[in-house]
């Protein structure tokens, strides 16, 4: 097994260690109960595409945000660093393993409304969706991680971060502010909007120019914010943690 793969296998065993497995499992649960009791079947139709935004863009920040935080209390980067393993290898490990955990639990609950409700849905798109929106928003996790001193500073700067960019697309989601196709393409430089609409597609609604824009925005955004950001500043984060 390559060194990546088994830098893989160990983020996953200490999510699982963390509990962070267990928590996801408890907020698929929360989701699924939310959702199950909406009769209407249009605004399951909203409801539904709407949480797995949530869950892929906001939970994703997190779910990094406590794997870093506990890793810097156990003291595990400074250990890291005097290993053949280079910070490329353990950024990616974290975030492939972050989106690995994550396409599970939203999977789980977009299955059992396929079944339990007839929701249409395209897996293929959805999958693309869910991928592209967790390791964008992974590298978000880092950025965040890279500022601030504890969890509980974080979870404020996330607050924040949901209240400038998730509440303007969910208003125009739900059509009470920003509303029109104007706003709903001005709002696509905004992660969260480009990952409702494509998300969006997956659950049924037409492959237009909104789509592909998205799709630049997620995937040209992320590689930026790896290659000019994330990469750059691990070196630093890390031997900060290690105290040299």
């Amino acid at each position: 097994m390559s060194k990546l793969g088994i830098l893989i296998k160990g983020e996953l065993q200490r999510l699982n260690k963390y509990n962070v497995t267990t928590i996801s499992f408890v907020v698929a649960i929360i989701w699924f109960l939310l959702l199950y009791f909406i009769d209407d079947i249009d605004m399951l139709s909203s409801m539904l595409p709407f949480i797995i935004v949530v869950d892929a863009t906001m939970m994703s920040i997190l779910y990094i945000g406590a794997m870093m935080f506990f890793e810097k209390t156990e003291s595990t980067i400074s250990t890291m660093l005097v290993t053949p393993v280079s910070n490329q290898e353990m950024i990616l490990s974290k975030i492939i393993a972050n989106t690995i955990h994550m396409l599970f639990s939203s999977m789980l609950i977009i299955v059992v409304f396929f079944f339990l409700k007839d929701v249409d849905v395209n897996w293929i798109l959805v999958i693309i969706a869910l991928i592209l929106s967790v390791l964008f928003h992974s590298l978000l996790g880092f950025m965040f991680s890279y500022h601030t001193k504890d969890f509980t500073s974080m979870l404020v700067g996330v607050m924040m971060y949901s209240f400038i960019f998730l509440i303007p697309p969910t208003l125009n989601l739900f059509n009470i502010l920003f509303k029109g196709e104007v706003w709903e393409h001005i709002l696509l430089i905004l992660p969260t909007q480009a990952a409702i609409k494509l998300i969006e597609v997956g659950f049924g609604a037409t492959i237009e120019l909104k789509f592909y824009i998205s799709l630049a925005v997620i995937c040209l955004g992320g590689l930026a914010l790896y290659k000019f950001y994330v990469l750059p500043k691990f070196k630093d984060y890390a031997i900060k943690q290690s105290g040299v």
